[in-house]
């Protein structure tokens, strides 16, 4: 799936480290579950992109959100995902995430088998999601009009 066409724009006031980091992941996701859609939110904080079989934040089954200098690679619903050797954080109810600084130090085996059970997670909470998505797109949900960016001054 190609990218929104807005997604450089959004992300370009990023460092390119940062950037290059966060279109690794993207594809990781892409590579592995061709069937999802991208869900861009240009936050007022961060740049998020999550990955559902449907339109829907909810159904979301993974995400990557961009920061000054790291992303998270994060689990909409990881507090109920196995224990594996990769530690999550987050003190909310479900989220969990890890900080990528580097892509070579990404866990790929170990996310992989994560994503798959997140998938099948988001799928027995949805059932529909279990149909074939034949046209995955990538999709701007919304755009934040004032946002803290690590390259804008105000």
């Amino acid at each position: 799936m190609k990218p929104n066409t807005q997604l450089e724009i959004i992300i370009e006031p990023y460092d390119q480290n940062i950037q290059k980091l966060a279109l690794k992941l993207r594809a990781f996701i892409i590579n592995l579950v061709p069937e999802a859609n991208e869900l861009i939110w240009d936050n007022y904080n961060a740049v998020a992109l999550a990955y559902s079989k449907s339109k829907k934040l909810k159904d979301a089954f993974c995400h990557i959100a961009l920061y000054a200098e790291y992303v998270n690679f994060g689990f909409n619903r990881g507090s109920e995902l196995t224990k594996s050797s990769v530690v999550l954080h987050g003190k909310g109810k479900l989220i969990r995430h890890i900080k990528v600084k580097d892509f070579d130090d990404f866990p790929q085996k170990e996310i992989k088998k994560m994503i798959w059970e997140a998938v099948v997670n988001s799928e027995r909470l949805n059932p529909k999601l279990l149909e074939i998505n034949d046209d995955p797109q990538s999709i701007v949900m919304s755009i934040s009009e004032k946002k803290i960016r690590p390259n804008i001054q105000d």
